[in-house]
Protein backbone atom coordinates (compact mmCIF):
# COMPACT_ATOMS: atom_id res chain seq x y z
CA UNK A 1 0.00 0.00 0.00
CA UNK A 2 1.34 3.41 -0.98
CA UNK A 3 1.85 5.80 1.92
CA UNK A 4 1.68 9.60 2.09
CA UNK A 5 3.56 11.76 4.56
CA UNK A 6 1.12 14.29 5.96
CA UNK A 7 3.38 15.69 8.65
CA UNK A 8 7.10 15.26 9.42
CA UNK A 9 7.52 11.72 10.73
CA UNK A 10 3.85 10.83 10.19
CA UNK A 11 2.57 9.03 7.14
CA UNK A 12 -0.82 7.52 6.35
CA UNK A 13 -1.94 4.69 4.13
CA UNK A 14 -3.12 6.09 0.80
CA UNK A 15 -6.58 4.64 1.45
CA UNK A 16 -8.16 5.44 4.82
CA UNK A 17 -10.87 3.38 6.48
CA UNK A 18 -13.73 5.60 7.63
CA UNK A 19 -15.67 4.51 10.71
CA UNK A 20 -18.64 6.89 10.62
CA UNK A 21 -21.02 3.94 10.09
CA UNK A 22 -19.47 1.72 12.76
CA UNK A 23 -22.45 2.02 15.07
CA UNK A 24 -24.93 1.23 12.26
CA UNK A 25 -23.77 -2.38 11.92
CA UNK A 26 -25.94 -5.17 13.33
CA UNK A 27 -22.80 -6.52 15.00
CA UNK A 28 -20.83 -3.95 16.99
CA UNK A 29 -18.99 -6.48 19.17
CA UNK A 30 -15.27 -5.95 19.84
CA UNK A 31 -14.48 -9.09 17.86
CA UNK A 32 -16.33 -7.86 14.78
CA UNK A 33 -14.79 -4.38 14.96
CA UNK A 34 -11.38 -6.02 15.33
CA UNK A 35 -12.11 -8.14 12.24
CA UNK A 36 -12.74 -4.95 10.25
CA UNK A 37 -9.46 -3.45 11.38
CA UNK A 38 -7.56 -6.65 10.68
CA UNK A 39 -9.10 -6.86 7.20
CA UNK A 40 -7.82 -3.35 6.55
CA UNK A 41 -4.37 -4.18 7.89
CA UNK A 42 -4.11 -7.22 5.60
CA UNK A 43 -4.17 -4.77 2.66
CA UNK A 44 -1.83 -2.24 4.21
CA UNK A 45 -4.66 0.11 5.17
CA UNK A 46 -3.47 1.34 8.55
CA UNK A 47 -5.23 4.69 8.94
CA UNK A 48 -8.62 4.80 10.68
CA UNK A 49 -10.87 7.85 10.48
CA UNK A 50 -13.15 8.66 13.42
CA UNK A 51 -14.98 11.66 14.90
CA UNK A 52 -16.47 12.24 18.29
CA UNK A 53 -19.95 12.68 16.78
CA UNK A 54 -19.95 9.44 14.77
CA UNK A 55 -22.65 7.02 15.85
CA UNK A 56 -24.25 9.70 18.01
CA UNK A 57 -21.01 9.99 19.99
CA UNK A 58 -20.63 6.18 20.33
CA UNK A 59 -18.37 5.02 17.48
CA UNK A 60 -15.09 5.88 19.20
CA UNK A 61 -15.99 3.74 22.21
CA UNK A 62 -16.82 0.80 19.92
CA UNK A 63 -13.33 1.01 18.47
CA UNK A 64 -11.86 1.41 21.94
CA UNK A 65 -13.54 -1.79 23.07
CA UNK A 66 -11.79 -3.62 20.24
CA UNK A 67 -8.44 -2.11 21.28
CA UNK A 68 -9.02 -3.15 24.89
CA UNK A 69 -9.72 -6.76 23.96
CA UNK A 70 -6.86 -6.97 21.45
CA UNK A 71 -3.64 -5.69 23.02
CA UNK A 72 -1.26 -4.32 20.41
CA UNK A 73 -3.91 -3.55 17.80
CA UNK A 74 -3.80 0.19 18.52
CA UNK A 75 -0.06 0.24 17.79
CA UNK A 76 -0.66 -1.05 14.25
CA UNK A 77 -2.84 1.87 13.15
CA UNK A 78 -2.97 5.65 12.86
CA UNK A 79 -5.98 7.23 14.52
CA UNK A 80 -7.74 10.29 13.09
CA UNK A 81 -10.53 11.98 15.00
CA UNK A 82 -12.49 15.21 14.77
CA UNK A 83 -14.29 17.55 17.13
CA UNK A 84 -16.30 20.79 17.39
CA UNK A 85 -19.78 19.61 16.31
CA UNK A 86 -22.19 19.75 19.24
CA UNK A 87 -25.49 18.12 18.29
CA UNK A 88 -28.44 17.64 20.68
CA UNK A 89 -28.04 13.84 20.75
CA UNK A 90 -26.24 11.35 22.97
CA UNK A 91 -24.09 13.02 25.59
CA UNK A 92 -25.22 16.44 24.35
CA UNK A 93 -28.94 15.65 24.31
CA UNK A 94 -29.58 18.55 26.68
CA UNK A 95 -28.33 21.13 24.16
CA UNK A 96 -30.96 23.35 22.53
CA UNK A 97 -29.45 23.61 19.07
CA UNK A 98 -26.80 22.00 16.92
CA UNK A 99 -23.74 24.22 16.84
CA UNK A 100 -19.96 24.33 16.58
CA UNK A 101 -17.58 24.90 19.47
CA UNK A 102 -13.89 25.58 18.83
CA UNK A 103 -13.24 27.03 22.27
CA UNK A 104 -10.11 25.64 23.95
CA UNK A 105 -12.21 24.18 26.78
CA UNK A 106 -14.43 22.25 24.39
CA UNK A 107 -11.56 21.03 22.20
CA UNK A 108 -9.63 19.79 25.23
CA UNK A 109 -12.67 18.06 26.70
CA UNK A 110 -13.40 16.42 23.34
CA UNK A 111 -9.84 15.19 22.94
CA UNK A 112 -9.74 13.75 26.45
CA UNK A 113 -13.05 11.97 25.79
CA UNK A 114 -11.75 10.58 22.48
CA UNK A 115 -8.58 9.30 24.13
CA UNK A 116 -10.58 7.68 26.90
CA UNK A 117 -13.18 6.17 24.57
CA UNK A 118 -10.58 4.80 22.15
CA UNK A 119 -8.31 3.48 24.92
CA UNK A 120 -5.25 5.34 23.71
CA UNK A 121 -2.90 7.98 25.04
CA UNK A 122 -2.70 9.97 21.81
CA UNK A 123 -4.32 10.67 18.47
CA UNK A 124 -2.26 10.70 15.32
CA UNK A 125 -4.35 13.46 13.77
CA UNK A 126 -6.99 15.78 15.22
CA UNK A 127 -9.24 17.69 12.84
CA UNK A 128 -11.60 20.59 13.48
CA UNK A 129 -14.68 18.98 11.95
CA UNK A 130 -16.46 22.04 10.57
CA UNK A 131 -15.52 25.71 10.19
CA UNK A 132 -16.87 27.62 13.17
CA UNK A 133 -18.10 31.16 12.40
CA UNK A 134 -17.54 31.95 16.09
CA UNK A 135 -13.95 30.67 16.12
CA UNK A 136 -11.37 32.78 17.94
CA UNK A 137 -8.44 31.79 15.74
CA UNK A 138 -5.80 32.88 18.27
CA UNK A 139 -7.37 30.85 21.07
CA UNK A 140 -8.12 27.80 18.91
CA UNK A 141 -4.68 27.86 17.31
CA UNK A 142 -2.93 28.12 20.68
CA UNK A 143 -4.96 25.19 21.97
CA UNK A 144 -4.07 23.01 18.98
CA UNK A 145 -0.39 23.94 19.26
CA UNK A 146 -0.47 22.99 22.94
CA UNK A 147 -2.13 19.63 22.27
CA UNK A 148 0.65 18.77 19.81
CA UNK A 149 3.34 19.93 22.25
CA UNK A 150 1.78 17.82 25.01
CA UNK A 151 1.68 14.70 22.82
CA UNK A 152 -2.11 14.44 22.91
CA UNK A 153 -2.06 14.41 19.10
CA UNK A 154 0.81 14.11 16.65
CA UNK A 155 -0.74 16.44 14.08
CA UNK A 156 -3.75 18.70 13.55
CA UNK A 157 -5.78 19.89 10.58
CA UNK A 158 -9.13 21.01 9.28
CA UNK A 159 -12.19 19.35 7.82
CA UNK A 160 -14.60 20.98 5.39
CA UNK A 161 -12.51 24.17 5.58
CA UNK A 162 -12.42 26.63 2.71
CA UNK A 163 -9.01 28.11 1.87
CA UNK A 164 -9.69 31.24 3.94
CA UNK A 165 -10.74 29.19 6.98
CA UNK A 166 -7.57 27.13 6.65
CA UNK A 167 -5.35 30.18 6.27
CA UNK A 168 -6.95 31.99 9.20
CA UNK A 169 -6.33 29.11 11.59
CA UNK A 170 -2.82 28.54 10.23
CA UNK A 171 -1.97 32.21 10.74
CA UNK A 172 -2.52 31.76 14.48
CA UNK A 173 -0.39 28.62 14.83
CA UNK A 174 3.22 27.51 14.89
CA UNK A 175 2.26 23.90 14.05
CA UNK A 176 1.73 23.28 10.35
CA UNK A 177 -1.81 22.14 9.56
CA UNK A 178 -1.44 18.65 8.12
CA UNK A 179 -4.53 18.21 5.96
CA UNK A 180 -8.03 19.33 5.09
CA UNK A 181 -10.69 16.64 4.78
CA UNK A 182 -13.20 17.70 2.13
CA UNK A 183 -15.91 16.11 0.02
CA UNK A 184 -14.61 14.96 -3.37
CA UNK A 185 -16.02 12.40 -5.80
CA UNK A 186 -17.01 11.99 -9.42
CA UNK A 187 -20.37 13.47 -8.45
CA UNK A 188 -18.92 16.20 -6.23
CA UNK A 189 -16.20 17.86 -8.30
CA UNK A 190 -16.34 21.42 -6.94
CA UNK A 191 -12.99 21.13 -5.18
CA UNK A 192 -11.20 20.79 -8.52
CA UNK A 193 -12.28 24.24 -9.66
CA UNK A 194 -13.23 26.32 -6.61
CA UNK A 195 -9.69 26.68 -5.27
CA UNK A 196 -9.86 24.06 -2.52
CA UNK A 197 -7.43 21.59 -4.09
CA UNK A 198 -5.29 24.28 -5.71
CA UNK A 199 -4.83 25.91 -2.31
CA UNK A 200 -3.73 22.67 -0.66
CA UNK A 201 -1.39 21.82 -3.54
CA UNK A 202 0.24 25.24 -3.28
CA UNK A 203 0.86 24.57 0.42
CA UNK A 204 2.08 21.01 -0.21
CA UNK A 205 -0.75 19.63 1.93
CA UNK A 206 -2.27 16.27 1.00
CA UNK A 207 -6.09 16.40 1.20
CA UNK A 208 -8.34 13.69 2.57
CA UNK A 209 -11.57 13.02 0.65
CA UNK A 210 -14.77 12.07 2.41
CA UNK A 211 -17.67 10.40 0.58
CA UNK A 212 -15.52 9.39 -2.42
CA UNK A 213 -18.44 7.28 -3.71
CA UNK A 214 -20.84 10.20 -3.29
CA UNK A 215 -22.60 8.52 -0.40
CA UNK A 216 -23.62 5.63 -2.66
CA UNK A 217 -25.20 7.91 -5.26
CA UNK A 218 -22.82 6.54 -7.87
CA UNK A 219 -24.84 3.33 -7.72
CA UNK A 220 -28.22 5.05 -7.80
CA UNK A 221 -30.55 6.23 -10.52
CA UNK A 222 -29.56 9.90 -10.65
CA UNK A 223 -28.92 11.31 -14.09
CA UNK A 224 -25.14 11.66 -13.64
CA UNK A 225 -24.78 8.15 -12.20
CA UNK A 226 -26.80 6.67 -15.05
CA UNK A 227 -24.58 8.47 -17.59
CA UNK A 228 -21.43 7.33 -15.85
CA UNK A 229 -22.21 3.71 -15.21
CA UNK A 230 -21.70 2.19 -18.69
CA UNK A 231 -18.30 3.86 -19.03
CA UNK A 232 -17.31 2.95 -15.48
CA UNK A 233 -18.34 -0.65 -16.00
CA UNK A 234 -16.30 -0.81 -19.19
CA UNK A 235 -13.18 0.65 -17.57
CA UNK A 236 -13.60 -1.36 -14.39
CA UNK A 237 -13.99 -4.61 -16.30
CA UNK A 238 -10.82 -3.88 -18.27
CA UNK A 239 -8.94 -3.34 -15.00
CA UNK A 240 -10.50 -6.36 -13.29
CA UNK A 241 -12.11 -4.35 -10.48
CA UNK A 242 -15.53 -3.08 -9.45
CA UNK A 243 -16.86 0.34 -10.37
CA UNK A 244 -16.41 1.46 -6.77
CA UNK A 245 -12.66 0.81 -7.05
CA UNK A 246 -12.57 2.67 -10.36
CA UNK A 247 -14.28 5.72 -8.82
CA UNK A 248 -11.64 5.83 -6.09
CA UNK A 249 -8.84 5.26 -8.61
CA UNK A 250 -10.08 8.41 -10.37
CA UNK A 251 -9.29 10.37 -7.20
CA UNK A 252 -5.96 8.62 -6.69
CA UNK A 253 -4.87 9.61 -10.19
CA UNK A 254 -4.96 13.32 -9.32
CA UNK A 255 -1.58 14.94 -8.49
CA UNK A 256 -2.90 16.46 -5.23
CA UNK A 257 -2.16 13.13 -3.46
CA UNK A 258 -5.77 12.70 -2.35
CA UNK A 259 -6.37 10.19 0.47
CA UNK A 260 -9.89 8.76 0.00
CA UNK A 261 -11.75 7.87 3.21
CA UNK A 262 -13.74 4.71 2.54
CA UNK A 263 -16.59 3.68 4.82
CA UNK A 264 -18.39 0.34 4.79
CA UNK A 265 -19.41 -2.23 7.39
CA UNK A 266 -19.21 -5.18 5.00
CA UNK A 267 -16.11 -7.32 5.60
CA UNK A 268 -16.17 -8.48 1.97
CA UNK A 269 -16.20 -4.88 0.74
CA UNK A 270 -13.50 -3.86 3.22
CA UNK A 271 -11.36 -6.67 1.83
CA UNK A 272 -11.60 -5.09 -1.62
CA UNK A 273 -10.80 -1.49 -0.70
CA UNK A 274 -7.24 -1.94 -1.91
CA UNK A 275 -8.52 -2.76 -5.41
CA UNK A 276 -8.63 0.99 -6.05
CA UNK A 277 -4.87 0.92 -6.45
CA UNK A 278 -5.11 -1.46 -9.43
CA UNK A 279 -6.45 0.70 -12.31
CA UNK A 280 -4.02 2.97 -14.11
CA UNK A 281 -5.98 5.83 -15.62
CA UNK A 282 -4.61 7.91 -18.45
CA UNK A 283 -5.31 11.63 -18.63
CA UNK A 284 -7.86 10.90 -21.35
CA UNK A 285 -9.53 8.23 -19.18
CA UNK A 286 -9.74 10.77 -16.34
CA UNK A 287 -11.37 13.41 -18.49
CA UNK A 288 -13.69 10.90 -20.12
CA UNK A 289 -15.09 10.08 -16.69
CA UNK A 290 -15.33 13.79 -15.83
CA UNK A 291 -17.21 14.44 -19.06
CA UNK A 292 -19.68 11.63 -18.44
CA UNK A 293 -20.29 12.87 -14.88
CA UNK A 294 -20.79 16.46 -16.01
CA UNK A 295 -22.91 15.56 -19.01
CA UNK A 296 -20.85 17.84 -21.23
CA UNK A 297 -17.32 18.24 -22.44
CA UNK A 298 -14.93 20.62 -20.73
CA UNK A 299 -14.92 24.18 -22.17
Amino acid sequence: MERVEISPGLDFSRIVYGMWRLGDDSDTSPAHVQAKVETCLAQGITTLDQADIYGGYTAEALLGDAFRTSPGLRDKVELVSKCDIVAPIGKYSDRRVKHYDTSPAHIRASVEASLRDMATDHLDLLLIHRPDPMMDAQATGACLDALVAEGKTRAVGGSNFRPWDFDLLQSAMSTRLATNQIEISLLQRDAFGNGDLAHLQRLGVAPMAWSPLAGGQLFGDGAAAVRLRPLMQQMAQAAGVGIDALAVAWLLAHPARILPVMGTNSLSRIARLGDALTPTLTREDWFELWTAAAGQEVP
